[in-house]
């Protein structure tokens, strides 16, 4: 099987509001920066794969005006996933496995300013016994955090120490939207305050991968994908343990990800409850440095978080900071479907 690396990754500065950008004005400066920084031009590229909501645009087909910031002639391969942009990478990923191309330039975007995030994301559920209860997803992860609150698996002080460490860390990341000293604040669906909950804003992000090589041309230390799956539960909440997360364990096994010890994770849990999830799931011991990049709880622009925790997790293997990272991605209510990929440096 070939070898496939992220070689590099860009992402913007993550803002409450960008009114005054469509998605294309957003996302171009994020696809100039990635591809400045392996000297490629976009007819370099053998294949290009996005990641959007047509919910989050308020239009069918909404990603092909983003093709616009890409250039789209002379015709190139190019494939969309309704997904976040992690699933993206996972596409290109295969494609660059089967040996058609030997680049692939993946990116994501979402704006979630113009509207109400809580209630779009209802249409994710099931349509004929929840969604018409319009449960919104801080109710249903407050339905998780009570779950493991009940379970003695955490209580609200545990959460609140979660959302400080995240945004302390974040501190160091410029492109975070809360970073710091950031309040609790009151509650907003009770076991959940305003500080257990990730911020609403847009963003976008791009990474660039290369096979053999070809990544070894373009980046010092590349970030060598070792292993990636995505699983999914079953999308009745009634029939889940909400306390875990038996995808992400599996997509992690199939990944490798026990196989050896990582050293840092990222991990796309946008409420604090959610971390507890994970790091039980993914057996994440207290010497691995989970999100110093303050994570989703630092900003979580929809379709590009989960696709920013694996650039993350890569720009931190470039940087010399890891040897063997963890990235997961999420999608759906309470961590319905979960992505992992185990990311390695060549030995120093």
């Amino acid at each position: 099987m070939r070898d496939i690396a992220l070689v590099a990754f860009a992402q913007t500065d993550h803002r409450r509001s960008s009114d005054e950008l469509s998605e294309v004005e957003m996302l171009m400066p994020v696809l100039h920066d990635v591809l400045a920084r392996t000297g490629l031009k976009t007819a370099d590229i053998g294949f290009t794969c996005s990641g959007s909501s047509d919910y989050l645009a308020g239009r069918a087909f909404s990603f092909t005006l983003a093709l616009d910031g890409v250039g789209a002639w002379p015709p190139i391969s190019e494939s969309h996933v309704e997904m976040d942009g992690a699933w993206a990478l996972y596409e290109a990923w295969t494609k660059l496995l089967t040996g058609d191309a030997d680049t692939a330039l993946v990116y994501s975007y979402g704006k979630s300013s113009p509207g109400s995030v809580r209630d779009v994301l209802t249409r994710q559920l099931d349509p004929y016994y929840v969604a018409p209860l319009w449960p919104d997803s801080v109710a249903l992860a407050a339905l998780q955090a009570q779950s493991l609150i009940d379970a003695g698996e955490t209580d609200e002080p545990a959460l609140a120490a979660v959302a400080a460490r995240s945004r302390t860390d974040a501190t160091a990341n410029p492109h975070a939207q809360l970073s710091g000293s950031v309040p609790q604040g009151d509650y907003l669906v009770r076991p959940l305050r305003a500080g257990d909950c990730p911020p609403i804003g847009d963003g976008a992000a791009a990474v660039v991968l290369a096979a053999g090589e070809r990544a070894r041309e373009l980046c010092e230390r590349p970030a060598w994908i070792r292993g990636i799956d995505h699983r999914i539960e079953a999308h009745g909440l009634g029939v889940r343990d909400l306390t875990d997360s038996p995808s992400a364990r599996l997509a992690a096994e199939k990944a490798g990800a026990f196989e050896r010890p990582v050293d840092t994770a990222e991990l796309h849990a946008p409420f604090t409850s959610q971390e507890v999830v994970l790091r039980k799931a993914l057996r994440l011991g207290e010497d691995v440095r989970v999100n110093p990049s303050g994570g989703a709880l630092a900003a979580n622009p929809l379709m590009a978080a989960g696709l920013i925790r694996i650039g993350e997790a890569a720009a931190a293997i470039h940087r010399g900071d890891s040897d063997r990272a963890l990235a997961h991605a999420t999608s759906g209510p309470c961590l319905q479907q979960n992505l992992v990929a185990v990311l390695e440096g060549d030995p120093r």
